[in-house]
């Protein structure tokens, strides 16, 4: 198998590469299965411009065993399935059907709905709707650093964290840009308690405990100084904070619309079908 496929990119390869001289040769077949022919021309679509040549070659190999592959598995369906299970025509207008009415409502959606959802309409969902944002994990806003212990100056680095005016923040991350492994500073944002726990040496067993008591926090292993400011915190179970729940509400509302959207489009297409008396029923009652 090895040498074969070698072969196949080898020679394909090789002969795109004289075609790029002679402009005018004939397309010239590379693999065939049974009566279907894979030619050059083919092959030639899916390699990139400036590619190497082995991974040109590689490349060949690879196309020329699916294609094999699929056209074997293709002719041996056909032999095996009968005439009434090859008829797609069914399946083929539905999925036409099906694809024709998803680009039109998309396009739709696209030009005339209302994709605009202002901050009361947020507030107003999610003061509609709190028992739908209560967390299912803890969530905090911290300061986590972890310096090399041969750097670190825990002193300073706690001096630092609490500062949090903006000034100070500046100041926290020009000191980590400059001897910090890994920093992240989010006094102002909420982030999941368990990606801050996930650069810790050791897991927490109870986060909740350790939220409860730590409002400061210091860890060493061999290697680093670690150390964690927790500004704020929020449990699982508690009400999500507004501003962590906002792009969710967001989208909420606007599925919500665009249901709402795509109904209204339907029963007007439908009232719209009944006043130019586009359809009729039949009546297929018998006597």
């Amino acid at each position: 198998m090895f040498k074969r496929k070698i072969t196949y990119g080898f020679i394909v390869a090789l002969a795109i590469a004289l075609s790029s001289c002679s402009s005018g040769s004939n397309d010239e077949p590379v693999a065939s299965v049974g009566e279907k022919v894979l030619y050059r021309s083919k092959v030639e679509e899916i390699l990139p411009k400036g590619i190497s040549r082995e991974d040109s070659i590689s490349m060949t190999d690879n196309y020329i065993d699916k294609w094999i592959k699929q056209e074997l598995l293709i002719q041996k369906a056909d032999e095996n399935l009968s005439e009434e299970q090859k008829d797609l025509r069914n399946e083929l207008e539905e999925y036409r059907n099906s694809l024709i009415i998803y680009k039109y409502k998309n396009e739709l959606i696209r030009q005339r709905m209302d994709t605009v959802v202002t901050d009361q309409q947020i507030e107003e969902f999610y003061n509609n709707n709190p028992a739908n944002f209560n967390l299912n994990n803890s969530i905090v806003k911290a300061t986590f650093v972890m310096i090399p212990s041969d750097l670190a100056d825990p002193n300073m680095v706690k001096s630092l964290i609490a500062d949090t005016s903006p000034e100070g923040i500046d100041e926290l991350r020009d000191y980590c840009s400059q001897y910090a492994k890994k920093a992240n500073i989010s006094a102002d944002e909420w982030i999941s308690f368990q990606m801050l726990e996930n650069n810790f040496p050791q897991k927490v067993d109870d986060p909740e405990t350790f939220l409860k008591r730590n409002e400061l926090y210091e860890m060493n292993d061999s290697n680093y100084y670690y150390i964690v400011s927790i500004h704020d915190y929020k449990l699982s179970n508690d009400l999500a904070p507004i501003e962590f729940v906002r792009d969710n509400i967001k989208n909420l509302i606007l599925n919500q619309r665009k249901i709402r959207f795509l109904k209204e489009i339907e029963e007007n297409i439908y009232t719209e079908g009944v006043r130019k008396k586009k359809f009729r029923i039949y009546d297929t009652k018998t006597n």
